[in-house]
């Protein structure tokens, strides 16, 4: 594949990171490898890092969301009575391992407690392409659900056959087959004992009604929340293994640095393995305590280039576009009507340019790994979103077969888009090797702010032609970098024309909660609120007029009615504004109110209200997690969140330089749940936070007279014109 060319896959176009080359290059001269390979065995092999290649990963041939259609790869009945179900999805503290399994209850008639989800383990789950897009819910909740009434019509048939009487009478209940004409019952242990659920998913099974869930449309708790809030659940960094050595590695003082020389000699005096393999060194220890003395003891040399600056980021990414086509996502380019003709019978027209910075994922569990191997084969704990996308990493940078490599994913400490690619898994895995034992690789905090991947920067421009009426007649915008998803208007308007832009990034970048969505909705909406003002109308009535969806005009009303938007007093210093869209099949409008201090140039946010509808709902309580959440995590980025670079180096990696929200900043939130039970349903890990920059935005601008263009809105405090 040529380095300037997008792939066609089945994500979006700007998951940079699972198409792009990976960053270790190992070399050919480690004795260990040789005696666990064989003589001349190349251990990785890797393609030059091109100007597209941003993040670790390969872009492989991918099988897509295909699945197994047997009963018996997804559900295993046990002796005790307890249902074990297995799915390649992973859990990073949005809760599916409980809506996953109120699917499978649902439709197999048993209680909740006694499912047990086998979740993210490569040698026992189907394969699956990873955990993002918001795809769990529409795709492996409903797979479940088909499996769970696969094996209760099984379930129903065996019982039909011992004794010997018509299935129609027959009824699955709480884990037992009924007749209730005879009022006889068997426990679904007793009837699978010594048999295995062999037959195939049908393709076509019918499922419960949203209309007649039990289990589902349940708020039900977190299945094992005690675990997590009593301290019993281990994830990825707490994983501990007899004999268990710690690693670090020496991190380059800045990106694309190359090593010129090395001394380790201190390190290997302390006692610690120290690995030299191509561009990776890393150490091993004891503890972690002396892995970090030995890491800090080595003595580097390194050669860096100039590199571009936070400064200059916009101008550099407008002036550095390139050639290359997005095959998936909303795609390169999207035109209707004839722009040119509409702009030149409309008003003058009004161009704006907006821009969103970088900034980082800032879980909190940063990325770690724990690696064993025994003999040729490796198992690898890790926190990721993509289990069977690591074992892919792992079996080619160690020239090894897939079957031979296994990682497992303990229910990690969030990721939101950040954990998709393998780069700890590997330095553990290599560092283990020399070692001759398991070795655990944690990141620092620093580590993570410097060495994984970021949300993508961009610019935007719009330019949009509107009658007096607020009928909007011609709409041209253009995405330089930042990506396509949610590039397309949801307005009713006959001319547009929509154009994404690669350009080279000077950071590394990729998938981040609702990817360019929250880039391409900041623009379009806060650009909505300058037409409409413009035009002197009611920000809620110019979007009501073009707008045709629907669900759209439902979760937009809905908002407004909660908020009560339009009866609030006006007072100085006091502003409302909304933003809403569409994404990864949910609907979302949020509603803002902020006071302005001019004095202390400071901007709080006093409420937020969102309205949102994903089709029926699964978990009322968990999808309000979702959406309060989404709100939180979202004034980072829009208030204050972004990452300062220059010549190769984070200059506020640190929680001290980087401001995230904290609870002073929480304001009031309210959501407003709009269950469709005539819809299927979709996830909500990304939508929700679609609304918020531009509510606040246009919530300032309602406020103080003064347009804010720029994410983070006010990272240094409100600066008014």
């Amino acid at each position: 594949m040529s380095e300037t060319t997008r792939i066609s896959a089945p994500w979006e176009p700007e998951r940079y990171e699972l198409a792009s080359a990976p960053v270790y290059r190992f070399d050919l001269v480690r004795r260990d490898f040789f005696k666990f390979l064989g003589a001349g065995v190349l251990v990785f092999s890797v393609l030059k890092q091109g100007a597209w290649s941003q993040e670790s990963g390969r872009a492989r041939a991918r099988r897509g969301d295909s699945l197994p259609g047997e009963i018996d790869a997804w559900l295993h009945i046990r002796e005790n009575g307890k249902v074990r179900v297995y799915t390649g999805k992973v859990e990073v503290g949005q809760n599916v391992r409980t809506s996953l399994s109120q699917g499978v209850a649902e439709e197999l008639r048993l209680p909740v407690e006694q499912i047990d989800l086998v979740m993210g383990d490569t040698q026992l789950t189907p394969f699956d392409m990873g955990t993002f897009g918001s795809r769990t819910t529409p795709t492996m909740n409903l797979q479940l659900r088909k499996v769970a009434a696969s094996a209760r019509d099984l379930l129903i048939d065996l019982a039909a056959a011992r004794w010997q009487t018509d299935r129609r009478h027959l009824v699955a209940v709480d884990g037992k087959v009924m007749d209730p004409i005879t009022k006889g019952s068997l426990e679904y242990a007793d009837l699978v004992k010594g048999q295995r659920l062999a037959q195939r998913i049908p393709a076509e099974d019918p499922l419960t009604p949203a209309a007649s869930w039990t289990v589902m449309g349940q708020s039900l708790p977190k299945l094992n929340g005690i675990d997590f809030v009593t301290g019993k659940h281990r994830y990825p960094s707490d994983q501990k293994l007899q004999d268990m050595w710690h690693g670090k590695i020496l991190r380059p003082p800045a990106f694309g640095a190359t090593l010129l020389s090395l001394d380790s000699r201190k390190a290997e005096q302390m006692g610690a393995t120290v690995v030299r393999d191509g561009n990776f060194v890393g150490v091993a220890a004891p503890s972690s305590g002396l892995s970090a003395a030995a890491i800090a003891s080595i003595h580097a040399e390194w050669k860096s280039e100039p590199q571009p600056s936070s400064k200059e980021l916009f101008d550099y990414l407008k002036k550095n576009t390139g050639d290359g086509t997005d095959l998936s996502g909303d795609g390169d380019r999207y035109d209707v009507g004839n722009v040119d003709e509409a702009f030149a019978s409309s008003g003058p027209r009004v161009q704006r340019t907006y821009t969103v910075s970088y900034i980082a994922h800032v879980p909190l569990e940063p990325r770690a790994a724990l690696a064993k191997w025994d003999g040729d084969n490796l198992t690898v704990w890790t926190g990721t979103q993509r289990p069977f996308g690591v074992r892919d990493e792992l079996a080619e940078a160690f020239r090894m077969p897939e079957d031979r490599v296994r990682v497992l994913m303990p229910d990690t400490g969030s990721a939101y888009g950040g954990k998709h690619t393998g780069e700890t898994a590997i330095e553990a895995a290599r560092l283990a090797r020399a070692a001759r034992r398991p070795v655990k690789v944690v990141w620092t905090r620093e580590e993570e702010f410097m060495w994984a991947y970021f949300r993508p920067a961009g610019v935007i421009d719009v330019v949009g032609g509107v009658r007096s009426d607020g009928t909007i007649t011609a709409w041209e915008f253009h995405n330089y970098n930042s990506g396509s998803a949610g590039i397309r208007t949801y307005y009713e308007i006959p001319n547009q024309r929509i154009v994404f832009h690669p350009a080279r990034s000077p950071l590394r970048q990729g998938s981040y909660r609702a990817l360019a969505a929250t880039a391409n909705h900041f623009a379009r909406e806060s650009y909505m609120d300058e037409l409409a003002s413009a035009l002197k109308m009611d920000p809620l009535e110019f979007r009501m007029k073009n707008l045709r969806n629907e669900r759209l005009r439902a979760v937009f009303q809905a908002a407004a009615d909660k908020f009560d938007w339009g009866k609030q007093k006006a007072e100085p210093g006091r502003g409302f504004g909304m933003g809403g869209g569409y994404e990864k099949l949910g609907n979302i409008a949020t509603f803002a109110e902020v006071n302005v201090d001019r004095k202390a140039k400071a901007v709080k946010v006093v409420r937020i209200v969102s309205a949102f509808e994903c089709g029926a709902i699964v978990n009322p309580g968990d999808l309000r997690n979702q959406v309060e959440g989404s709100n939180v995590q979202g004034m980072g980025g829009a208030l204050f969140e972004a990452i300062q670079f220059e010549n190769g180096r984070i200059l506020n990696g640190r929680m001290s330089q980087y401001r995230v929200p904290r609870f002073s900043d929480l304001p009031v939130i309210e959501t407003v749940l709009l269950d469709r039970k005539d819809l299927p349903s979709a996830g909500a890990g990304e939508c929700p936070m679609i609304g918020l920059a531009p509510a606040i935005a246009n919530a300032i601008f309602d406020a103080t007279g003064d347009r804010l263009r720029s994410l983070p809105l006010v990272p240094d405090g409100l600066k008014l014109t």
